[in-house]
């Protein structure tokens, strides 16, 4: 038997069900509690009205977790979270009928929890580098943010650089290598680095987002270390030239006719924009929205973020990210983010705010995106 808390009621009446939403948060990621918070901003401006919403929390074991009742608490580090109480043993199960996610909880027989569509709020690994994307498309549910492609693509920084260049978009000077190449030659890879990039650098993990395990390098001591303390977060890295630039972020919304927000102006107080200046220090960075930029090349780097966008096969919703040098006015994509952060001081939604599209709506446009390409997607013949 069904536990009514959990499944749909369907009226007799011709008014129509509420969607119901399924909020996926946490993971299997560095990002884990980032995660948290952008789940709480998403779950407490969800429309209760046109919404029925249920939260799903991925513990850092990729264990799932229905909360029927999801609680926002407080939290030292971020303000407010959603909180991921561990109940249950659930089993997700989605074949059983197309176009819904079923997840079935083992140890009280019974309770089920049928969703309609799922908001993805994972940021990282195993949540918006197409995993995730791809176990959705073959249950055949709708789903908010960029598909299996976009997602993997723009998490790759090296793959991303490579057709970013290669559509005539500039990108920084870079280098990548993997773990195997940094055990076997490291004294090789250092003296290429010092030759073919110009000091200062930065050294990241090539598939993480949020700042993590990024070290700012002034000089060639230095850069040993940070590589070594890159590769605890992934088994490949990317050296970059450091750039004396301001950073410039743009907001992307759309599917076949992508559209781009005014942009905005990242004003770090640490020496660049960290972990802790995202997440953890309040202080930590100004945002400046609209940017204070020229009308005439502030258009061309709105142009180059849909540009950006598209070169990368993405959809639905992504903040791109520019690096404006000071000195020249010379502008270099720096990044593709694909499920940016949606905390309540998140760029993206305040990007889309500031250009007339508020939070709230915001959620509900990128609902409509996720059922319009749910129904093309539905349409291509498979037999």
């Amino acid at each position: 038997m069904r536990n009514k808390g959990f499944v749909m009621k369907r009226s007799a009446s011709k008014q129509k069900s509420k969607l119901r939403i399924g909020v996926l948060y946490g993971g299997r990621s560095g990002e884990h509690d980032v995660s948290l918070c952008s789940a709480a901003s998403v779950v407490a401006a969800l429309d209760k009205k046109k919404y029925d919403v249920i939260a799903i929390g991925i513990d850092r074991d990729g264990r799932w977790y229905v909360q029927d009742r999801p609680e926002i608490i407080p939290d030292k580090a971020f303000g407010k979270i959603l909180s991921l109480k561990k109940r249950g043993r659930w089993l997700v199960n989605h074949f059983e009928q197309q176009n819904k996610l079923h997840i079935y909880n083992l140890e009280a027989k019974g309770e089920e929890v049928l969703v309609d569509l799922v908001f993805p709020v994972l940021h990282g690994t195993f949540g918006e580098d197409g995993t995730l994307q791809g176990l959705l498309e073959l249950a055949m549910v709708p789903y908010v943010g960029v598909d299996v492609t976009g997602a993997a693509i723009g998490m790759d920084k090296d793959v991303a650089k490579r057709l970013l260049a290669g559509a005539g978009i500039p990108v920084v000077p870079w280098m990548t290598i993997s773990r195997a190449e940094w055990r076997s030659l490291p004294q090789k890879i250092l003296r290429r680095a010092q030759n073919q990039l110009a000091l200062p650098l930065f050294v990241k993990p090539l598939c993480t987002g949020s700042s993590v395990g990024i070290k700012k390098v002034k000089t060639n001591k230095e850069l040993a270390p940070a590589i070594d303390y890159a590769f605890q977060f992934d088994t490949r890295v990317m050296i970059e030239t450091g750039i004396d630039c301001r950073e410039i972020e743009c907001a992307v919304l759309g599917n076949e006719l992508p559209e781009a927000s005014v942009l905005g102006e990242i004003l770090p107080r640490h020496e660049f924009y960290s972990y802790e200046a995202k997440y953890l220090d309040p202080e930590g960075a100004l945002m400046k929205i609209p940017a204070e930029i020229p009308a005439k090349l502030a258009a061309t780097i709105r142009a180059c973020a849909v540009a950006g966008f598209r070169a990368l096969n993405c959809n639905s919703m992504a903040r791109v990210d520019f690096f404006l040098d000071k000195k020249t006015s010379a502008f270099y994509l720096n990044e593709v983010n694909t499920l940016p952060g949606f905390t309540s001081i998140s760029m993206y939604p305040k990007l889309w705010a500031a250009t007339g599209l508020p939070y709230g709506r915001l959620l509900d446009k990128l609902i409509v995106l996720a059922i319009l390409r749910h129904r093309e997607k539905l349409s291509i013949k498979t037999d």
